[in-house]
């Protein structure tokens, strides 16, 4: 996934979830932040973020905040990206090479899930969650409590019941992880429910991300444990 013209800025503050200011060539600008999640381990004052201008004169708001600095890693923090991603990577046939058909955005009983496919004569449902709290090299999910999320989750274990394989894919935002964990300390209700999807036979896979200012691209699996402490 390619962005267009992309810029590098400075992040000030955080006046709420949606804005940012920054300081973009001497000036302080007010930018779109395309993450509503927390992310105070990640909007530091000071923080290297990248930008992309909006082609739509009428818009409040000319930026989107979508990338930032965090140590050594680049960090994607675009919400909306993950699908998208996740969507050119099925496509490129490395999940499913045999892979007929992809939709997004499908209702199955009381949700809608991210994407649709129909590969090899299955049919798969597969819900996307981006990936952005890292921790000692540690990817966790979620970084707040989402009552949304434990709903989609039990929603793919449902699907199984119909003949429906599924997947949850989780789309960790950068690269050089040691591994994904559920975070137990902000939902124990999530992981409890992976646990439960898991054992149902829902499909629960974790990938990085080649991450430029400009671009992102799931890159490898990495390591998934899922119970709490690791044991």
């Amino acid at each position: 996934m390619q962005y267009e013209n992309v810029t590098e800025a400075r992040f000030l503050r955080r006046p709420n979830r949606f804005l940012a200011e920054v300081e973009l060539c001497g000036r302080t600008e007010t930018v779109h932040v395309k993450n509503t999640g927390r992310c105070r381990e990640l909007l530091q004052p000071g923080a290297r973020v990248w930008l992309t201008k909006t082609d739509n004169p009428a818009r409040k708001t000319q930026y989107d905040l979508i990338a930032v600095q965090k140590g050594e890693r680049l960090v994607n923090m675009d919400s909306q990206i993950p699908n998208a991603a996740a969507e050119e990577w099925l496509r490129g046939g490395d999940l499913f090479p045999d892979l007929t058909l992809l939709r997004r955005e499908v209702r199955y009983g009381d949700s809608r899930f991210d994407l649709f496919t129909e590969h090899g004569g299955k049919r798969a449902f597969l819900e996307v969650k981006g990936v952005t709290l890292e921790q000692e090299g540690v990817a966790r999910f979620p970084d707040a409590p989402t009552e949304r999320g434990v709903k989609h989750v039990q929603e793919l274990a449902r699907c199984l019941e119909d003949g429906y394989e599924a997947y949850l894919l989780f789309v960790i935002q950068m690269e050089h992880l040691r591994r994904f964990e559920p975070n137990w300390e902000t939902h124990p209700a999530f992981g409890e429910a992976l646990l439960r999807a898991r054992d149902a036979g829902v499909q629960i896979l974790a990938y990085d991300c080649i991450v430029r200012p400009d671009s992102i691209r799931l890159n490898v699996p990495v390591e998934i444990r899922l119970e709490r402490n690791g044991v």
